[in-house]
């Protein structure tokens, strides 16, 4: 998926939706981490998307707080 496709869904999301989406990122994040750290999977590309995927969620929380 494209990074506009995954911010136009993201802007579709409620702010709980996307707080629980955040949540859940950062676990995955936690646990491919862990993994590569343990030699067991080459994952980094899939961390990097992560990453990039939060910094959109957070940047979407953010312009809902400004909007309030």
């Amino acid at each position: 998926m494209r990074s506009e496709d995954r911010l136009k869904k993201m802007r579709d999301m409620s702010v709980e939706e996307l707080e629980r989406e955040g949540v859940e990122m950062r676990e995955q994040i936690f646990h491919l981490r862990f993994q590569w750290a343990m030699g067991q999977s080459e994952a980094l590309k899939k961390i990097r998307d992560l990453r990039k995927d939060q910094a959109r969620i957070q940047t979407v929380l953010r312009e809902r707080a400004k909007e309030r």
